[in-house]
């Protein structure tokens, strides 16, 4: 992890700031609760310098953070230094709080060659001096988009609307190097097409150097892994894949109507190559085996453990994966009324996961994303339940196994209207302890042969068939029982659904996913 909170990235050395002063809040918008808040951080030890300011809503603990950045002599033949003052500023916009005044808006002008890291903010009209922030060297940079808008207010005397954004490194994934500064963005640009007019930096130092090593891997899952609960009335539950495999599962290939049974360490799986349809997984033929290995076996239960960097090595991310044999078949809900699909959503072998994001700067635990089907969302520390003082809560839904933060009624689709795939998650006796029950099964960035990847691990193909009913045909069926006036939103709302809830073909394994390598996927 970082020594002394700092972590280098080759040029220069970054520090978290969380302590800030309040400079100018907006009025709450029409019809929403909570204002914004905009801040400059303080005690920016002597070296380093200020590359923005930060903003938040007032209705949530001020937990956030930016980076100052110093330089670094790791490059002393280098023609240009790494950090250097704007040549003055350009005021994006000012307004009137009831509360804090008037605020001002101030956007860097940086040197030819160098990057703004983000917006100033002033009480007065007066331009801000150049010595209150740095601009970065380009070759030191990534480009930085929008996400999460978080203030959107319109003149009174004009048309123009003003916009303030989160920002975050275009490329994200283990092996993209962007780093989040932590400052936002705001703009007049009506028809803004998420580009930012500043970057986030880019870490060089191929080491990764804040990356936590085996031994704190261990310690951090300890520390954090959640509890997953599964809902009081699931019957299809977890297993390890050792057991799936010991109990019955057969690999098929294309063109033969033979299994295989696979060996409790996936051995004999085909590896490597890409989602082909060439070879799939399914169940044993016989009924009671097949009625069995459907339940799972949460005794036999663990979670499978991906260790990565995220956002440059700034952050790791602790991806764990639950594996249960069988996924249930779903249910729609419409207005106040259930209806208990008949095989729409079931397919066999279904990964799910939920992922931990710690900060290398302290070890933190910042975030946690709860996979949802097709999607997810990533929810902040202070918004979970925990258990033991730091470990998360994790609620598994029932049948389709999507994790959620809370206990509830979640609806994937047209939930304004009432109308949803309906996720039931609720706490239960049927529990698995990720702190203690999980495997670390991959973390490349410690090298090869750092961790014994699993044969299993390499199977890219999919872990359940193609299922042979007209799953089309059943939705048309189920459409045509609905009245009229929903009858649209309903088809809508099968067209957002990932294919494998229509149970027309089984999921691909972790390491084929997209979030594997790349960022996770939020709604």
């Amino acid at each position: 992890m970082a020594t002394r909170g700092r972590i280098s990235l080759g040029s220069l050395e970054v520090l978290k700031i969380r302590k800030f002063e309040r400079v100018w809040s907006s009025p709450r918008s029409r019809g929403k609760s909570q204002g914004f808040v905009f801040y400059k951080p303080l005690e920016i030890p002597d070296d380093f310098f200020c590359l923005g300011h930060y903003c938040q809503s007032n209705d949530q603990p001020l937990r956030g953070h930016v980076l100052v950045a110093r330089e670094t002599s790791s490059e002393p033949e280098a023609e240009s230094p790494a950090l250097r003052k704007p040549i003055n500023y350009s005021l994006i916009w000012s307004a009137d709080s009831p509360h804090d005044g008037s605020g001002y808006f101030w956007l860097p002008n940086p040197p030819f060659g160098y990057k703004a890291m983000g917006i100033v903010v002033t009480k007065t009209p007066d331009e801000p001096e150049v010595e209150q922030v740095r601009c970065v060297r380009a070759d030191l940079t990534e480009n930085c988009e929008t996400c999460d808008l978080l203030l959107s207010m319109n003149s009174k005397f004009s048309k123009v609307s003003f916009k303030v954004w989160n920002t975050r490194p275009c490329k994200r994934g283990m092996w993209s190097r962007g780093v989040s500064v932590g400052t936002f963005f705001c703009s007049t640009y009506s028809d803004y097409e998420q580009v930012a007019d500043i970057a986030c930096l880019k870490n060089l130092d191929s080491t990764l150097h804040a990356m936590p090593n085996l031994d704190q891997v261990h310690a951090l899952i300890n520390h954090y892994g959640p509890t997953v609960y599964f809902h009081p009335d699931e019957i299809y539950l977890p297993s390890s894949v050792q057991w799936f495999f010991k109990n019955g599962a057969v690999v098929y290939s294309r063109g033969s109507e033979k299994g295989k049974a696979i060996d409790n360490q996936g051995s004999n799986l085909p590896s490597g190559g890409t989602n082909d349809g060439a070879f799939w997984i399914d169940f044993p033929r016989d009924n009671d085996a097949r009625s069995n290995i459907k339940k799972g076996d949460i005794e036999s239960a663990e979670l499978y453990v991906h260790v990565k960097p995220a956002l440059g090595g700034t952050f790791t991310d602790i991806a764990m994966w639950v594996f249960c044999p069988f996924n249930g078949p779903g249910i729609l809900q419409v207005g106040l009324v259930n209806i208990e699909m008949n095989k729409i959503g079931e397919h066999v072998g279904d990964w799910e996961h939920f992922t931990l994001r710690v900060s290398n700067f302290t070890g933190e635990l910042w975030s946690v994303f709860f996979s949802q089907h097709s999607g997810g969302e990533w929810i902040n520390a202070f918004n979970l339940e925990f258990i033991e003082g730091n470990k998360p809560v994790v609620y598994s839904s029932r049948h389709g196994h999507a994790s959620f933060p809370h206990a509830g009624i979640y609806l994937q689709g047209a939930s304004k209207l009432g109308i949803g795939a309906r996720n039931e998650a609720a706490r239960s006796k049927l529990a698995v302890d990720s702190s203690s029950r999980y495997k670390v099964v991959a973390a490349e960035y410690l090298g090869e042969g750092a961790i014994a990847e699993p044969s299993w691990l390499q199977y890219m193909r999919e872990w359940g068939p193609a299922i042979v009913y007209g799953s089309r045909s059943e939705i048309d069926k189920l459409i045509n029982l609905l009245p009229v006036y929903v009858r649209l939103s309903v088809v809508n709302l099968f067209e957002l659904f990932p294919t494998e809830l229509y149970g027309e073909e089984g999921p691909i394994g972790p390491k084929g996913k997209a979030n594997w390598e790349g960022d996770e996927k939020c709604y």
